[in-house]
């Protein structure tokens, strides 16, 4: 069985459809394959966020720390998910933790080094932030549902 490259990989993923394969391999060269087991945190809140990953299989739990309560599970991402803006936005910190909730197979994707690359190729960042756009509002709807089913019902 032949193994396939991060472009290949990228260029086959939902998020990375129709983008200018130039793109892709730009952004391919800032990946590496990871491998995180259960219970590994690929992300603490408040440290530095250098990296995103797009999960290739398994299962992430996005996470906050509430105080009486632990560890209150967001939402959980998996195969073909998209994990992790912070690396676009100073500070450039987590927000949330990130912990494998099992064997998770990743590309992580090095923020600083595509900051970088957005910085001399404009059009690429403009269609990252695109992008990134669009997750950031399905994660928001998403919490917002949460929301709702968690305090809505007691009127």
């Amino acid at each position: 069985m032949k193994t396939k490259h991060i472009d290949e990989i990228l260029l086959e993923h939902p998020f990375f459809e129709g983008m200018n394969s130039d793109f892709v391999r730009v952004i391919a060269g800032c990946g590496i394959n990871k491998l995180f087991h259960a219970e590994e945190l690929l992300a603490r809140e408040g440290k530095t966020a250098d990296f995103f990953y797009l999960v290739r299989q398994g299962r992430l739990a996005i996470e906050m720390h509430t105080a009486g309560r632990g560890h209150l599970i967001l939402q959980t991402q998996s195969d073909g998910d998209i994990v992790g803006w912070s690396w676009l936005f100073p500070p450039h910190l987590w927000n949330f933790d990130v912990r494998a909730m099992e064997t998770s197979h990743v590309i992580a994707l090095d923020g600083k080094c595509l900051r970088q690359k957005c910085e001399i190729d404009k059009a690429l960042g403009y269609d990252l932030m695109k992008r990134f756009s669009q997750i950031m509002v399905e994660r928001l709807r998403a919490v917002q549902v949460q929301v709702m089913d968690l305090y809505g019902n007691g009127r």
